[in-house]
């Protein structure tokens, strides 16, 4: 009957957190800057009888919320921030709320949410039993940026755990078998000396010259790089006007790649660069590393564990002005029938209610990053992602954004909460080793690595 309690709490009490999954929908918020987000989250925490640490690892809107004392320690992974220019309302329709405003395009009013239900669900459970154990829910910010966890896993934040859990709003529901990618963002700043670009260019050098001169020494070391290696940049400052030779000028990398080992050389490399850029335009520069965060490393056991819990969760059933709107979603985007049909299992319905589990995906590449990497290598994780959003839709567009924001987003956040909260309930009672298991794939996968962060230690996290 305890797993059957578990879910009915949360049924019972959908309503709190499909208000508070709104709530942060309506007001999104950037890395670093998720005041709103946070303080909803800390405030619903502790009127459930939540001890709260906040300001972890230095980031003003992460936190730590803990119930229990003692081992095992579970952790669940929140995260609330959104993204820049995703700005839309629930509707099929490219329609902004604020134009160029941010939005939940990757469906973090979701993933939070669900992690305080979680949390909140299993708290009602250890009491009414009498379980033993510790269980915490992380608020994370600034995932989008990709540092976050890295600032909380500098300071320690994660060190002590037994495992954590975590999922993320997607488009079909699964296991996160596939392993991301570690990344580094750097940000070049050039300096050189202003001049009249018309009348005395003699006396200018450009910092912009600079910039492209990196870049095109960038573009062409992509021949030279490991299978799978992606490399982004943008121009963050240009100058102020053609006619003047700009003395400052800057551009931010992205560097993606299979290990932080992988990275960290790359990321040499692209140094490298850029002082060859200063000598052929007599300029100079310096960088800030401003993330660092690692590939992630799945634990099969706790996947697997997460994927079992589907049942006890319960069917994911959508109504006809749901599917009518997925329909309507998808028509803005193509191809929508190679998604659908992906797999080789064709589908009824866009909005896919089935629970896929692969094995043979464990530890293939996948292009994305996101720094759950980090705890990944200090405990094990175990995530999934649930149907949020009909297939074909990607995360980080206005799509993601509408389908977020809709019943059909609320509808995977509550089945992903069911998940974990059912999931820690038997970590907590170590069923049938499942914790020593997981610790034991953990150790042999790991082989003794000890986890240091990527960002380095001198770099502080931004303040409000």
């Amino acid at each position: 009957m305890a797993k059957s309690d578990i879910t009915s709490w949360i049924e019972a009490n959908a309503d709190i957190f499909t208000h508070m999954s709104r709530k942060i929908w309506e007001n999104p918020e950037l890395g670093y800057a998720e005041g709103f987000a946070s303080a909803l989250q800390i405030c619903t925490l502790q009127e459930a009888g939540f001890q709260i640490r906040t300001q972890v690892g230095d980031v003003e809107t992460s936190f730590i919320a803990e119930c229990g004392s003692g081992h095992p320690i579970i952790g669940i992974l929140g995260e609330f921030d959104a993204l820049p220019g995703l700005s839309q309302e629930v509707s099929p329709v490219h329609q902004p709320l604020v134009k160029n405003g941010p939005g939940h395009g990757c469906g973090h009013n979701l993933l939070g949410t669900a992690g305080v239900e979680a949390v909140i669900a299993l708290k009602k459970r250890m009491e009414a039993e009498k379980i033993p154990g510790t269980v915490r829910y992380y608020g994370c910010a600034a995932e989008e940026l990709l540092s976050g966890k890295t600032f909380m896993a500098r300071a320690g934040a994660f060190d002590d755990l037994d495992c954590a859990l975590t999922w993320h709003p997607g488009s079909r529901n699964t296991t996160s078998n596939v392993r991301f990618q570690a990344l580094s963002a750097i940000e070049f700043y050039f300096s050189g000396v202003t001049a009249h670009a018309g009348s005395a260019p003699h006396l200018g050098r450009s910092a912009l010259d600079a910039v492209e001169l990196m870049n095109v020494g960038a573009n062409y070391m992509r021949e030279h790089v490991p299978d799978g290696t992606r490399i982004h940049y943008q121009i963050t400052n240009g100058g102020m006007a053609p006619n003047i030779v700009p003395d400052n000028a800057s551009v931010y990398y992205f560097l993606r790649g299979g290990s932080r080992t992988q990275v960290d050389e790359l990321q040499a490399r692209l140094i490298k660069i850029a002082q060859g850029a200063t000598l052929m335009t007599e300029t100079t520069v310096r960088w800030e590393i401003k993330a660092g965060c690692y590939d992630t490393l799945p634990n099969l056991v706790l996947n697997e564990h997460m994927y079992l819990q589907a049942a006890a969760a319960g069917q994911m059933e959508f109504t006809e002005e749901e599917e009518l709107f997925a329909k309507r979603l998808c028509q803005t985007i193509a191809p929508v029938a190679a998604e659908a049909e992906k797999d080789g299992a064709k589908l009824d319905s866009l909005l896919d209610s089935r629970f896929y589990h692969d094995v043979n995906q464990v530890g293939k590449p996948f292009g994305a990053s996101t720094d759950v990497g980090d705890v990944s290598w200090i405990t094990p994780v175990g995530q999934v992602t649930t149907t949020c959003a009909p297939r074909g839709i990607q995360v980080h567009t206005w799509q993601a954004t509408a389908s977020f924001g809709s019943t059909i987003g609320i509808k995977g956040m509550h089945h992903a909460a069911k998940i974990m909260a059912l999931a820690a309930y038997d970590l907590l009672r170590n069923e049938d080793g499942i914790l020593d298991r997981a610790k034991a794939e953990f150790a042999a996968s790991t082989n003794g690595f000890c986890y240091r962060a990527g960002i380095p230690d001198e770099v502080k996290p931004p303040k409000l």
